[in-house]
Parts: C-alpha cells; structure tokens; sequence
C-alpha cells in the first residue's frame, strides 16, 4: 500500500509502491481515465489522456471506495481470519494506489506549478486517510485478533510475514494510542507531509532557477568540448548569447572540475551548496527544523527515544546504536586513507600553482580531475566517446539477458508522460511477458534532479493472477548536442547501471502482496540489487559488450579498460569519507532530540571530525538534503553503506563463479530480486551467499583495507 508512506512525507526516492490495477467497485466515468479501464497495452498508464483536472475527483472516488471497504473488513459478522482481516485490507484502496502512482511520479519527473498545488492538496486529504485506517481501534481489534492466532495458523512464509508487518504498522503508527495522542499524531503527520512537499519544491526552484552565463570565452578555458557545447546549447535555447552553465548535474559537475577560471568555480559552488539557504522564497531552514521537531515529537509520542529508533527498529541495522557503530568504525578505515590523499591533492595543487595553504571546497574536483589525469592518463574527454547512452542501454539490456534471460523491446504504443520517454517490453527466455520498463534520462526544468526508479504498478498476484509490474528509471544525463549524440561519463555509466539495479529488483518480483514485493524491503537492503550491478562497469567481460566508439564502433580498448580499473579507487577515502559525512550528518538530525542550535552550528560540528576541508560560511548540506528531508532515507542514509557491505561480498561470489554465471544469477534473483520483503533480508542473503555477508569484501575492494 502506498498512502501509508505519505502519511510519514515519505515519498519515496527510489520506489512508490502504487496499485494501480482497476479497482472492481470504482464507478466508471468516461471523462476521467483513472475510473476506467486502461485500454493500453498491459494497462499501462495513460499519460496521453491523465490531465490535472482528473487527479483529485478521481482520488476522492478512490477514497470513497477504500473507506467503504474497510468497513466492510470491520462489520464483518464473522470471526476475524488472515484472509477476511489482512488479505482484505492489503487489497482495498487500488484506486488510490492508481491515481497517487502517477501523481508522485509525475511530481517528480514531470512536474508543474499546477501539478504541485494538486500535490499539495492531495497530500493531507491521503494523510487523512492512511490515519482514518492505522488509527481505527476496530479494524486494529481483527486485526490483533488474527496476529493473537499466528501460532495456529497454517500460513506459508509470505502470508505469515504479511501478518507480522501489518501489526507491527498499525502499532508503530499509533494504533495502541489513546484518542488524544492519536488528534495529536494526525495533525503532525499532516504537517509534516505538507512539510516534505514543500522543502522537495523549493530546492527543484533553486536549481531551476540559477543560471551562470559566461559571455567571455576565455572564462571557459579548461572546459572540454562537450561542456561548451551544452552550454552553448543551452543559452541559445533560452535566447540568450554566450555559454549557460546550470546546477543540473550535467553542466554543474564538468564545469566544477575543469574550468580554470577559479572565480567562477567558487561562484557556482556557492551556488549549488547555498540551496534552500539563502532566506529568500526558497528557503528550507525552517522548514528542516520544523520536521526534525515534529518527527522527534512524533516518535516520542509512539513511544520511542528519538526519530531514528522508530525507524531503525525495521531496518537490517536494527538500531541507532548499531548505525552509529558501524558508521564510526568505517570513519576509523577511512579517514587516515582520506588524509593522505589530501596531502596528496594539496601538494599536486601546489606544484600546479595554488597559492594558499588549504584547498578549498571548489577547488577539490577541480585538482583531482587533473591529479587523476596525470597519474592513470584517463579523463572523461577519452571515455566518453565510447558511452553513448543508446549502446549502454543495449549493453545493460545484453547483461540482463546474459544473467536472467530478459529482453527488451521497445513499443511506442505504450503512453509515456514527456516524448523523451521510452518505453520497453520485457520479456523472459520462453517470451513471456515480465514487465513494463520506461527509460528517463536527460534533465528538465520540470525534473528534480539525481537519478531513482519509481514503479506505476507494483507487482503482486490477486486471484491466481500475477499482475506483472510497470518501472520507470529517471536520470539526469548529458544531452545530445547538435554534433554530438549523448556520451555519458563514466559516472554517469554507473548511475544507470546502478538505477537499473533497482528496476531488475521490482521487474522481477515474484510475489503474493504487493507491499511485500520489489523494492518494498528494508532501506538497508534495497540498495544492494542496485549497488552490486555498478560492478559490472568495471568488468572486462562487460564492458566489451557496450564499451564502443559512437563513430567508429571500435570495442573500448584493452588500455582503457586497464586504467578504468586502476583508478577505481582513485581517491577512495575520500569519496567514504564524504558519504560517512551525510550519514552521520543523518544520524545527528535524527537520532537526538531537537539540538536547539541553527544547521551551521550542527554541521560545523561535525565537519571538525569528518571534513577535510575549511567550512565556508552561508552554505550547508541540510537545506537540500532531499534523501531525507524530502525521500525516504530518515535516519536511513547509512543504509548505501550499510549495502554496499552486501554488494561487494556478493559480488565477490560472481567472481568467484564468473560474472555472467547463470547459476549465481540464478540464485540472486531467486533469493533477492524475486522475494521483496516477503522473508527476513538477513536470511534472504544467507540463502543467496550461504553464508553471513563479510565487510572485509568492501575495505577491500575500496582500498580502506590490504
């Protein structure tokens, strides 16, 4: 079920669990395509006839309809079962699930100012009703009833898990507390999805909204071509004459590392690192203290120390301590590592020419970029040619065949909601049909930036029928140029390689519930299908699959791929050092009662202990920090860390057995992609690996560790 996570302000950043199959009981109307059949291919969404005036009427029919079945559940004269209690309540309410899984998808991707004020409204009306549900003493009476029964019932492992989670959400929701207690939880978590809704709007205006022209071509000296081209592009675009650099990551990233000019390195750091702070209409302040206050105020309410104790109680970590151990010892391995690197960087700089005695923030990626250059004679300008984003999509098509069988065929009859959407059919090795696949992959004013998978239909299996699911993957890549098709960096390589792990995870789901299937598991495991298939990039066998020049076809040549695995773990630790930054930086908001104290004062704190360099005054982390402030990584950021343990002691028995082995394959999917949440993550692994996962795999493989 998916309104239950906005209830939190939640969306999720990489998985809305949607339900978009045609509820039985919804009235049809022939005006609005959410209350009538989808006459798609698959039912497919209909993006081409959704308009903004459909979203609401067809989300109060929604609510209507569910309200009226989970009255039904509790009138019901018979004793409570698992099937009349539970199964019922995980079926009602696909109306909602339909019309949300395209509105918070959208709101996302293709967003407007219109689309946002429906959202805004949408927003409290669903937190109402996830809370009419999870707040209902009756329908938590059956329920607790069956969960009493558990031990009798003959129930398989999916169901019995079902069962456990469903009363263990209503009593972390507040279904144990007494009517005043649960007025107070209604109207915090109103507020706090409002709250989401509104820091998620203000850090997409402050990215939209700065623009760097550069009318002197001597500023761009450094920059490689294909900078230049896009910003030339983009200035012509916007009838403007010079080069326009944006904070969208494909212009902002190549301009941070390779222009010369440091004035202008400085002005659009600042920019990019002042988003949401700045005390203009933007401004997120407020707004991160107000959530951090009522998601403290919230957990004490339902009986838990801090914001990260309710969270981390369903999670692999289990608790606050547990993270904060474990983050404090990778900070051990780490930063040593991340210091002489520094050195390092800083007497390179200097030998360059800088002249002060400590780097700054802008000149970090600017030295690195050329430090790296000189010490493995590999940069992006050489890389690039061989990643054009159509020959990486086959080559990721091929590696999903190569391990799972599956083949994509795109169908242009399937609506998408922006034409630079592309749509695919999935298929397994016998032709049957697996999943729905969309493709996003350049920035838009109307898309918030990074890179996540979302789901328009979770899977699961009603009435002997397995509804099969419908993935989108959305990124934020370089775009073709008027001479240039889209050739993507090496990091970017990764990122699709990393997203399409996550959409193997909800393609292949197999499962009876859908809040159990695909990426509905614990933040700290969903982030292992993802993680582990970067892996691939870096492997020979692969990447002569999709590795090839744009003009000549020429395979990616043996000396490339050489130095690609050398710098793997070019500056390693700090790279950790950075990620173990924002999961503490996590932690200290969320594990703690409200500090008192303003976000500067917070992160300074913490900077003394983990960044290397100097804290410039005006900019913060937190006031953008949109994994938890406006996705679903609360108290849960460590949780790349935490998976990427798992990723690479898995990895390493690919290896063992060849990275393309169809057993391994095999097992994985069978044990994880296939499984969700159905079973406990510790023993899906141990099924998978047959063994506890290791962490000396990642010190190793990051170079933390001889």
């Amino acid at each position: 079920m998916k309104y239950p996570l906005i209830a939190l302000g939640l969306i999720s950043y990489i998985s809305a669990q949607g339900q978009p199959a045609p509820s039985k009981t919804a009235p049809m109307d022939a005006q609005n395509p959410f209350l009538q059949a989808y006459k798609t291919p698959h039912e497919t969404a209909p993006f081409d006839k959704i308009k903004n005036e459909h979203y609401l009427p067809a989300l109060k029919v929604g609510i209507d309809a569910g309200k009226k079945e989970v009255e039904k559940i509790i009138e019901n004269p018979a004793q409570p079962t698992f099937d009349n209690t539970v199964v019922a309540l995980e079926r009602s309410g696909e109306l909602v699930g339909k019309v949300t899984s395209v509105l918070f998808n959208l709101t996302s991707s293709q967003t407007s100012p219109e689309l946002q004020k429906i959202a805004r409204e949408a927003s409290p009306i669903l937190t109402a009703y996830s809370n009419d549900i999870t707040l209902n003493d009756k329908l938590f009476g059956r329920i607790k009833k069956v969960y009493d029964q558990r031990a009798n019932l003959k129930l398989d492992t999916e169901s019995r898990t079902l069962l456990e989670k469903t009363y263990r959400r209503f009593a972390r929701n507040g279904a144990n507390l007494n009517a005043t207690d649960k007025d107070k939880l209604r109207k915090i978590d109103i507020e706090l999805s409002e709250l989401s809704l509104g820091f998620g709007e203000n850090v997409l205006n402050e990215t939209n909204e700065y623009e760097l022209l550069v009318t002197d071509q001597n500023d761009l000296a450094g920059l490689p071509d294909y900078a230049k081209e896009a910003a030339l592009a983009a200035a012509k675009q916007k009838g403007k004459t010079g080069w326009l650099f944006t904070l969208q990551a494909p212009s902002y990233l190549p301009f941070i590392q390779h222009a010369d000019n440091r004035e202008l390195r400085q002005r659009i750091w600042t920019a990019s690192n002042q988003k949401g702070f700045k005390g203009d209409k933007n401004d997120n302040k407020a707004i991160v203290g107000k959530i951090v206050a009522l998601r403290y105020e919230r957990a004490v309410l339902l009986g838990y120390k801090t914001h990260a104790d309710f969270v981390l109680q369903e999670s692999m970590a289990g608790s606050a301590e547990r993270v904060t151990k474990f983050l404090d010892e990778l900070v051990t391995y780490a930063k040593p590592v991340a210091v002489a690197e520094m050195a390092e960087l800083t007497a390179y700089a200097k030998k360059q020419g800088f002249a002060g005695d400590r780097l700054q923030p802008w000149d970090s990626a600017y030295y690195s970029e050329k430090l790296k250059k000189e010490k493995y004679a590999l940069d992006d300008e050489q890389l690039k040619p061989y990643f054009k984003l159509e020959n990486v999509l086959d080559g990721i098509f091929t590696v999903a065949n190569k391990m799972y069988g599956l083949s994509f065929k795109e169908n242009k009859d399937i609506p998408v909601y922006n034409s630079e959407v592309k749509a695919y059919e999935v298929f397994d090795e016998k032709g049957k049909f697996v999943a729905v696949f969309y493709g996003d992959y350049f920035p838009r004013a109307s898309k918030r930036g990074g890179a996540w998978m979302n789901d328009v239909q979770a899977q699961k299996t009603v009435d002997g029928v397995n509804i099969r699911p419908h993935i989108v993957n959305v990124c934020n890549f370089t775009r073709p140029t008027d001479t240039k098709p889209s050739l993507l960096t090496f990091d970017e390589v990764t990122t699709l390689f990393h997203e399409f792990g996550h959409a193997l995870h909800g393609m292949l789901a197999d499962g009876q519930y859908e809040s159990l299937t695909g990426t509905a598991v614990f933040r700290d495991f969903v982030e292992l299908p993802s993680q582990v298939m970067e892996n691939w990039c870096y492997e020979p066998e692969a990447l002569q699959l999709f590795a090839k020049h744009y003009q000549t076809g020429e395979v990616i040549p043996a000396d490339l791929i050489k130095k690609i695995r050398e710098s793997q773990n070019f500056q390693s630790g700090l790279f950790n050092l950075r990620q173990l930054r924002l999961g503490l930086l996590d932690m200290v908001w969320h594990n703690n009662a409200p500090l008192g104290v303003g976000i500067a004062d917070i992160e300074k704190g913490l900077d003394a202990r983990v960044n290397l360099f100097p804290t410039v005054s005006g900019t913060a982390i937190s006031p953008a920090f949109s994994h938890i402030f406006a996705g679903g990584y609360s108290a849960g950021y460590y949780s790349y860390k935490w998976s990427e343990v798992l990723d690479a002691d898995a990895f390493e028995y690919f290896k063992e057995k060849g990275i393309f082995n169809r057993e391994v394959a095999a097992s994985f999917r069978a044990n994880v992609l296939s499984k969700g949440s159905s079973q406990s993550p510790d023993e899906l692994y141990k099924k998978f690996r047959g063994r506890e996962p290791s962490p000396k795999a990642m010190l190793r493989r990051s170079g933390l560790m001889q």
